[in-house]
């Protein structure tokens, strides 16, 4: 396949996968929290204080592009270029789905599907359906924004950790809701007593969306190592960096059978990556030697990173 038709398909997948992941998003939050006013972290749960607060004149959507852009405007001042167009695309299809949606979906299904079913039901479907909607939309490329950009920027210059910046936001934000009028969607006024249940459903929330992330990016970001036995290794080498835009490294080795000398290729790569690396190498040899194994952990760049937080007092130590 020509590296530039592939590269097309590869931007077309993406895409799909991210729209697919803000549909989820969206899902969970318009069919199964919304209409039982329900609350969350991030820049969707203020924005779902403040639909509550306002009878629902002031949407969803709206509270979280505008928040959005304000954020990515500060990142790209802070963190440089690392938010691109595909955090911008998920933010405003977000914004658009949080607010149709809701016009949308005909009450009935909601009525069905989240409000007889209880609250607690509802908090584990819609926390599923957000948590492998930002999986997916993370594996895209992209980023649903929101608090992660707070959490990055607080990283960069007081070096706390962006993971325990983002659950110390969203309990804020839960909890926040507790001083803040809340009106369901016939206009009544929500009971104190009922806000503090809420505050409830809002933490097993967030515990069940970060749980169904974590799988999710657990499963996605699997690595697998390759070595490659072939005649034609610079070849296959030449292809892998140039074609698949994949690291190699190529060990000497020697055939205790034949006494030959002989060249190994080593190769890293996710595993949602290997069958079209498999296939690309069988097209060029199909008497290549494979040999494939899981990794547990691979560190460097363009897999995981290592996070090192330095301490002011090993600072000027020998």
């Amino acid at each position: 396949m020509p590296l530039k038709e592939k590269t097309f398909l590869n931007h077309v997948k993406d895409y799909a996968l991210l729209v697919l992941g803000l549909l989820l998003y969206v899902l969970g939050w318009t069919v199964f929290l919304v209409p039982n006013n329900l609350v969350g972290g991030g820049v969707t749960g203020v924005a779902s204080i403040i639909q509550y607060a306002t009878h629902g004149f002031i949407k969803i959507g709206y509270t979280y592009f505008t928040v959005n852009i304000i954020l990515l405007v500060i990142a790209l001042f802070t963190l440089g270029k690392g938010f691109g167009s595909k955090t911008v695309v998920a933010i405003i299809l977000a914004s658009l789905g949080l607010n149709l949606f809701q016009t949308l979906i005909p009450a009935e299904i909601c009525q069905t599907l989240a409000v007889e079913n209880g609250k607690l039901m509802s908090v584990i479907m819609g926390g599923i359906l957000v948590g492998v909607g930002i999986g997916l939309t993370m594996s895209a490329g992209g980023s649903t924004g929101g608090t992660d950009i707070i959490a990055l920027i607080v990283n960069k210059y007081r070096g706390v950790s962006p993971g325990r910046m983002i659950l110390g936001m969203d309990l804020v934000i839960i909890l926040s809701s507790l001083f803040v009028p809340s009106y369901t969607a016939d206009g009544a006024l929500i009971p104190f007593t009922e806000k503090i249940v809420t505050v409830v459903y809002g933490l097993i929330l967030i515990t069940v969306c970060s749980s169904v992330l974590d799988l999710y990016l657990a499963g996605s970001k699997q690595s697998v190592q390759l070595f490659i036995l072939s005649q034609k290794y610079e070849e296959i080498a030449d292809a892998i960096a140039k074609d698949l835009h994949r690291g190699v490294t190529v060990l000497d080795g020697q055939g205790w059978y034949t006494k030959q000398s002989t060249h190994v290729l080593m190769v890293l790569t996710r595993k949602a990556d290997l069958n079209i690396m498999l296939r690309y190498i069988k097209s060029i040899d199909p008497d290549a030697f494979l040999s494939v194994s899981t990794v547990t952990g691979v560190y460097g760049r363009g897999f995981e990173s290592i996070h090192i937080r330095h301490s002011s007092k090993n600072i000027g130590k020998a």
